[in-house]
Parts: C-alpha cells; sequence; structure tokens
C-alpha cells in the first residue's frame, strides 16, 4: 500500500500513571498539572467537546468538571490541566479524550481514551497538618519490627533511634493522627549472640525494663503519645517478642492497648474500620508461630519455635563476620517410610540453608546456645535442632522439636489460623518472605468468611505494597510496613491509612512511606481504594 494512502490516526498519551479500571484508580501527587499529549498539533476549536474531566462520586456516577483546558505555549500538541484550578485531594477523577478532538491536519483518534485516577494527599507529619483535613484526627500509623535491643553491642536499633524518637514526636503532634499501631517486634528477646543467658541472669520482666532503659528516648516518646492521650497507641505481639506478656509490656508502656488473641499472637481490627486487619505475621510461619512440640521435654507450657534457635546462631554469625567455614552436614537422605519422614527430610534442608548461610565459629557440635527461656534450662548445640538420620534403619530423627511436622495442622488451630496451609508448603516456603505476602490473600482475600480489603503484615522486614481484586471486582491492598533496624535494604518505613475526609467521598488512601534521618518523608508507593 502506498504510504500516502494509508490513513493516519492521531495518538494520546500522558504523563500521569494511566489506569482503566475506575475500581483501580493510579495515585498522583497533588502539585503540578496534567499534561495531555498528542502526536500532532490539534484544532483547538474541537478540544472543549472532545476533551472532559469528571469527578467519581461515591455512587459511581461521574459529575462533569467545567475545567480550562490550557495549550503549552512550547508546544500544540501538549495539553494541561492545572490541578490547582481543577481537582482536589482525596478524590477521583476520570480523563476523557473523544474522537470529537481533531489535529489540524483533520486527523482524531481511532477509540476513546479513558483513564481514572485519584489525587492524594499533601502528606506530612507536620504541627500544620494536612490541610484538606482540616485538623481531623482520622489517619492509622503502622510500623513494626523495632527491635529493641537490652544491649547495644549486638542490638540491630541503634544508628536509627534518634530518627524514630523524632518520628514519634512527630506522631504525637500531628493533628490528623487518631492511632499508632506497634504491629510486633518492639522487644527483642531472640537477637542475642549464642552464649549469653537470653535474660543476662534475670527475669523476662527484668530483662523487658532493662530494653527499656537501653532505648530511654524511644520508651520516652512512646508514653509521651500514650499520655498525651489524643493519639490511641496499640501493641500487636511479634515473634521476636511473643513471649513478652501484658505484664511485661504495661511495666514499660502503661496505658497502651494491646491486641492479643492466643498467647504469643494478636491482630488489630480497628473498631471503626472492620475492612483492616494489623498483625505481625508469623501466626502463618512454620518457623516462627508459636509451637507445642517441646511441651514435654520441657514439662513446660513452651510454645518456643524453631526460629528462636536459629535466631540466636544467625546473631553470632553476624557478628563474626559470618565467617566462611566448611562445615560437614551428617548425611542425611530421602527414605521409603512415609510422608512425614519426607517432610522432615524437607526440614533438614531448610535447615542445613540456613546453617550454611549464617556459619559460626563453633560448628554444630559445641554446646553454645545458652538459653535460660520459656522452660529451656540447657545448653545447646546446632545439632540439637538440626534433624539426623539413624544409620540402623535411615529414620530421620530430632532432639529439639520432634514432632513439629506432624502436630503442623493442630498447631494451626492452636494459633487460629483461618485457613490451613499445607506442611509440605509451609516448611518449604517458611523462609521466605513471598510467603507470608501470599497469606494476605490466602487468609483473607481469598478466604470468602472474611471481609478484609486492606491487610498489613510486619515480620518480614521487606517493606512492599500489592494489590489485587476478587470475584466481585473490588481492590484488595496488602502492605508489609518493613522494618527500622539499621542495616536493611530499606529502612524507617511505616504505613498511613487515610479513610475518606468526609462521608460524600469513599476513597481510602494506603500509602508506604520511609522516614530519613533527616526528618524528611519520601513516598514509597500510593493506592486508593472504595471501602
Amino acid at each position: 500500500m502506498d504510504s500516502e494512502k494509508m490513513v493516519k490516526t492521531l495518538n494520546v498519551k500522558t504523563e500521569i500513571p494511566f489506569s482503566e479500571k475506575k475500581e483501580d484508580p493510579s495515585v498522583i501527587d497533588p502539585e503540578g498539572r496534567i499534561n495531555i499529549l498528542f502526536s500532532e498539533d490539534l484544532d483547538m476549536n474541537t478540544v472543549p467537546d472532545g476533551i472532559k474531566l469528571y469527578k467519581i462520586k461515591p455512587d459511581g456516577n461521574e459529575q462533569d468538571m467545567d475545567v480550562k483546558i490550557n495549550v503549552d505555549n512550547n508546544s500544540p500538541s501538549v495539553l494541561y490541566i492545572n490541578t490547582s484550578e481543577a481537582i482536589s485531594e482525596g478524590e477521583e477523577y476520570k480523563l476523557s479524550v473523544t474522537r470529537k478532538v481533531k489535529s489540524i491536519n483533520g486527523t482524531c483518534l481511532k477509540e476513546e481514551f479513558t483513564s481514572f485516577f485519584a489525587v492524594d494527599y499533601s502528606f506530612n507529619l507536620e504541627l500544620e497538618g494536612i490541610s484538606e483535613l482540616k485538623n481531623e484526627r482520622n489517619l492509622i500509623i503502622c510500623i513494626s519490627d523495632l527491635h529493641l535491643g537490652a544491649n547495644d553491642s549486638y542490638a540491630e536499633l541503634t544508628q536509627n533511634r534518634d530518627a524514630l524518637v523524632n518520628f514519634l514526636e512527630h506522631v504525637k503532634n500531628s493533628p490528623n493522627v487518631k492511632e499508632l499501631v506497634i504491629a510486633g517486634d518492639l522487644i527483642d528477646e531472640w537477637f542475642i549472640p549464642m552464649h549469653l543467658d537470653t535474660f543476662n541472669g534475670k527475669t523476662q520482666l527484668e530483662f523487658t525494663n532493662a530494653v527499656a532503659s537501653n532505648n530511654k528516648p524511644v520508651m520516652d516518646a512512646f508514653n509521651d503519645i500514650i499520655k498525651d492521650g489524643k493519639v490511641k497507641v496499640t501493641y500487636v505481639p511479634g515473634n521476636h517478642d511473643l513471649l513478652i506478656n501484658s505484664e511485661d509490656i504495661q511495666s514499660i508502656l502503661p496505658g497502651i492497648s494491646e491486641a492479643r488473641d492466643v498467647r504469643g499472637l494478636g491482630a488489630y481490627i480497628p473498631p471503626d474500620f472492620p475492612e483492616l486487619i494489623i498483625e505481625h505475621g508469623h501466626r502463618y510461619n512454620f518457623y516462627c508461630a508459636p509451637d507445642y512440640s517441646n511441651q514435654s521435654l520441657t514439662q513446660t507450657d513452651t510454645i518456643l519455635p524453631p526460629g528462636y534457635f536459629f535466631t540466636r546462631m544467625a546473631t553470632s554469625s553476624v557478628i563474626q563476620g559470618r565467617p566462611k567455614l566448611d562445615v560437614t552436614f551428617p548425611p542425611v537422605c530421602k527414605n521409603e517410610l512415609g510422608e512425614i519422614q519426607f517432610l522432615y527430610y524437607l526440614y533438614w534442608n531448610v535447615w542445613k540453608g540456613l546453617i550454611t548461610d549464617f556459619p559460626v565459629n563453633e560448628g554444630l557440635e559445641a554446646k553454645v546456645i545458652n538459653t535460660c527461656i520459656d522452660g529451656f534450662t540447657e545448653v545447646y548445640a546446632i545439632n540439637d535442632v538440626l534433624p539426623y538420620q539413624n544409620s540402623e534403619d535411615d529414620y530421620i530423627d530430632v532432639n529439639l522439636y520432634n514432632g513439629i511436622v506432624e502436630t503442623w495442622d493442630e498447631r494451626q488451630n492452636k494459633n487460629l489460623v483461618p485457613v490451613k496451609i499445607p506442611t509440605n508448603e509451609a516448611v518449604l516456603k517458611g523462609a521466605f518472605a513471598s510467603h507470608l505476602d501470599d497469606q494476605s490473600h490466602v487468609q483473607f482475600f481469598n478466604n470468602p468468611d472474611s471481609d478484609k480489603k486492606i491487610v498489613i503484615f510486619g515480620h518480614s522486614h521487606e517493606a512492599r505494597v500489592i494489590t489485587s481484586f476478587n470475584e466481585k471486582q473490588e481492590k484488595q491492598v496488602y502492605v508489609n510496613s518493613g522494618t527500622w533496624i539499621d542495616k536493611n535494604k530499606c529502612t524507617m518505613t511505616f504505613v498511613a491509612i487515610i479513610p475518606p475526609k468526609s462521608e460524600d467521598l469513599s476513597l481510602t488512601y494506603v500509602n508506604l512511606y520511609q522516614y530519613t534521618p533527616s526528618g524528611n518523608i519520601k513516598k514509597l508507593k500510593s493506592e486508593a481504594l472504595q471501602i
């Protein structure tokens, strides 16, 4: 075909993220302008009828916005809308470019261009607050994985302590914050070198108070928020503080609200926000959820899971510089003794990988893990948690956590897991952050008995936002709140939930931010959904 006879088509795009779904608007910042770029210079007489901006009402109807479409002085093919003149924070819009728009050569679009977008709030934690919220308190702020330790020589949060205090002071003084939720691992009684007695010869209550003393500026900042009474503070247990009981917490943070269900676990659902659930996430982790398999061994009601022993080993490995040692593992092979034995073989493989990644100078056989916690009174070797194989009958056995595989379903029942995780999946994938992320869908979004649309976990230290849609095409948002420890790929992160600013609006914003040592706030991701 002769190129001169080909029918030309006018093309259009915008510089804002594109979304063709009303239920999943892209989120833009409120400042600046919305540029609309065409492939040819336009006939401006066709623009008023061809480009429309609509506000999306809570009932889904569209309200035509009478806005001025400006032409860029440097290029007649670029039009723009001044955001300050046309849009409001916290609301959703539809941009429509129809085939009525023509270029100066008479070409038009092949089909209508439509994109939905929501306007984010000008978020801040300053005294003046978010202007669009007019000093209304409706923000829910969530942080997790502070890992406050009793001794700065091995604690994971020391360098970021001043920034955390500064952040908490801003939370207290913000006129918009309604709640602050600590989603687990506030106190760390796991990240301790192997050779040390967990509580340094003292009680757990004394240990908790030692952590508070070592992190006094942080505790003072938390207590200032609690005493001020304007922001509700709620604590949810994590795995590193799953043994820290209410008495311990109240001794250092008197008056703090606590969300607990069974021992070592808790989930927080704000009373006026039933579509949101916040928990640490270790409930769904084979290696970190409360475990009952050692109770006959210790003759106590111990719930300490195997992740505790791995963390003690990993702490020493980190302090030792993760030495490159050639560890010889006693051979363990698959046998023909049934499914349970195969699962113990998988369990051995996971442990072998963890020990290889975090080797210690002491090796596998030295009795170096000093416990004195939750019924454990002995000093153990790494081999005590590593499965081994009997040479005579090929049977795979283990000293500590004997029975952990075959009791997984019973353990999930005790730990109130809504949707059971298959044992082989739990054993193989429990060490991966992606498995925790998946549980937001398994336990809540894909669970017909759940009404949750927003799920926040911590635990993995990997801050992220993942969106999905249910069968009704309703948007769902999962967020991992990340961590505040010193050394992490992305640290000092927090989540802000911003419900609709008024009854005639329907959008809730789920935003992931990073706090910087200088006190600035960087937005990592923002999502808007209808609740």
